[in-house]
């Protein structure tokens, strides 16, 4: 396991998302003006995310990603694999010139399985609560004024004409 720049962004956008789902999908783009991410770093980010089942995305107006599981199912290794993924259980993996392994082979072997574990004890709920306890500002999203379902204010649209041609001509009957 690697702890790199996109690991770090791909935990942040996931504690970002966690505190802000209850309001609905979360928006890249609203990921991005938040934490100062690029847009397109995000795109290719939570798309290794959805592989890996951690996030569910919803399309359209109003779209966004959503936890895919609950923020306590969901560890901060669990994260940093979906993002970091490269194929390679065993980075340190390295031969001599000799063709003997490397003498510090167990040392980075043992670090990076005691990091594995330690990471995996830490839970997306953990680091949400966390932030909340530092006081986060979670700021709540305005309501949307558009779209078909939105009611206008009828106190301030009333009409005195009349709504109909016939009720122009007020009570005409016509002759026979």
């Amino acid at each position: 396991m690697r702890l790199s720049t996109k690991s770090r962004f791909a935990v942040t956008a996931m504690i970002d998302v966690a505190l802000r789902e209850t309001q609905g999908p979360v928006a890249l783009a609203a990921i991005s003006a938040r934490q100062h991410i690029s847009l397109s770093y995000l795109e290719q980010l939570f798309s290794k995310l959805r592989k890996a089942s951690l996030v569910e995305s919803t399309r359209g107006p109003g779209g966004g990603y959503t936890l895919a599981r609950h923020a306590q199912a969901v560890t901060v290794a669990d994260i940093i694999g979906a993002v970091d993924a490269d194929g390679s259980s065993k980075p340190y993996q390295q031969e001599g010139v000799d063709g003997s392994s490397l003498l510090t082979h167990d040392l980075w072997d043992n670090l990076n399985q005691k990091m594995v574990d330690h990471l995996s004890s830490i839970t997306l709920h953990q680091l949400m609560q966390e932030t909340l306890a530092k006081g986060a500002n979670v700021e709540l999203r305005p309501a949307n004024k558009r779209g078909i379902f939105t009611q206008r204010d009828k106190a301030t649209f009333k009409v005195n004409a009349p709504n109909s041609v016939f009720a122009l001509g007020g009570n005409w009957v016509p002759s026979r």
